[in-house]
């Protein structure tokens, strides 16, 4: 009868297991990509002693130590495209630090620019990986439009392709061949979708009085330096003048039929059920819930009244109490609350 139940419960565990796994297998394929050496398409952007190349042009290390960070940016602007790399961020102790893979104009339009962004923000050890997504459109950083989720792997253990299609009435997040995050542009939302050329580009940076439980954990030096590893660039758009009104129409014409036919280019019923479990899981912050910034939400969020009840006023997830009243002992409950706190991003 014991032989009976142990493998009962070692069924049980398996079954577990593998319900546990089964988005992280869902997330385990990626696009195949046409990718360019970062002669052929990038440049430094700051820290150049700090952005060391490999021997094949195809990989980019990023170090962050006391002195600088580092960044580069693609030498052209776009209109419109499917952007990505495969990512692999620091290890360790990394509290404190932003890695960003994100587009944006501000250099040209520094009153009106727009930007997608990709934001990881650093980590205490033994804690789950946290970023967010972000959207400006023409300048609209009183408007900004944050999701925070935590990631279900450690990303700095091996690579994970991160990609932003931006097409003019759609823009999708993509972590490797998973969306996890959707905006479909209509006309309420007028100049606040991006329209306007972009370039893409890669930055790590000290961000301690913000990044990590709102500045509370800070970059430690001695752990330095911190390196993320960035490979496998791709730029499918359009380049453009971002001072010249009309796209040309050739290449924009053959960008679109590109973007048509390749497998990132719309989201497959298996893919949107991924997309699905992804933010009903590990997504933490939305500010289509947050009406003490929105009391109105901004025009492109379908609020699901549902979904609206594990949100906080503030759109951050509302704490589990029944799970904290497990912990009996005066110790645990302490951790607990030590733990709470360090989670607040």
């Amino acid at each position: 009868m014991d032989t009976f139940h142990s493998l009962s419960r070692k069924a049980s565990f398996i079954s577990l297991l593998l319900s546990l796994h089964l988005l992280c297998a869902i997330h385990s394929a990626a696009f195949n990509v046409e990718t360019v050496t970062f002669n052929k398409g990038f440049s430094h952007l700051f820290g150049e002693g700090n952005t060391i190349r490999s021997a094949d042009d195809k990989t980019v290390q990023l170090h962050l130590n006391q002195y600088t960070g580092s960044g580069f940016k693609s030498s052209d602007l776009y209109n419109y495209g499917f952007f990505s790399a495969k990512i692999k961020l620091p290890a360790e102790y990394t509290a404190g630090i932003v890695v960003a893979f994100y587009m944006t104009n501000g250099d040209v339009f520094q009153k009106t620019h727009d930007e997608l962004d990709f934001e990881f923000l650093g980590n205490i050890r033994g804690k789950r990986w946290r970023f967010q997504t972000n959207m400006y459109g023409n300048g609209s950083t009183s408007r900004g439009r944050e999701e925070r989720y935590y990631l279900w792997f450690d990303p700095s253990k091996e690579f994970h392709r991160y990609s932003i299609l931006w097409t003019t009435n759609i823009i999708l997040f993509y972590i490797d061949d998973v969306p996890i995050r959707e905006i479909v542009r209509n006309d309420a939302m007028g100049a606040d979708f991006p329209s306007k050329p972009m370039g893409l580009y890669a930055t790590i940076w000290d961000a301690s009085d913000w990044a990590t439980s709102g500045g509370k954990y800070k970059v430690n030096y001695k752990y330095a330096p911190f390196v993320a590893q960035f490979t496998d660039l791709a730029l499918h758009g359009c380049p453009a003048d971002p001072l010249q009104e009309v796209v040309n129409s050739d290449c924009a014409a053959r960008e679109d039929g590109q973007l048509a036919s390749d497998d990132y280019a719309s989201i497959t019923p298996k893919q949107r059920n991924a997309m699905k479990r992804f933010r009903g899981k590990y997504m933490y912050y939305s500010y289509c819930y947050d009406t003490i910034r929105y009391p109105v939400p901004p025009s492109e969020c379908v609020v699901d009244l549902a979904i609206r009840q594990r949100f906080k006023d503030t759109g951050r997830l509302k704490f589990d109490e029944k799970h904290h009243r497990h912990f009996k002992k005066r110790g645990e409950v302490m951790n607990t609350r030590n733990n709470r706190n360090q989670e607040n991003v």
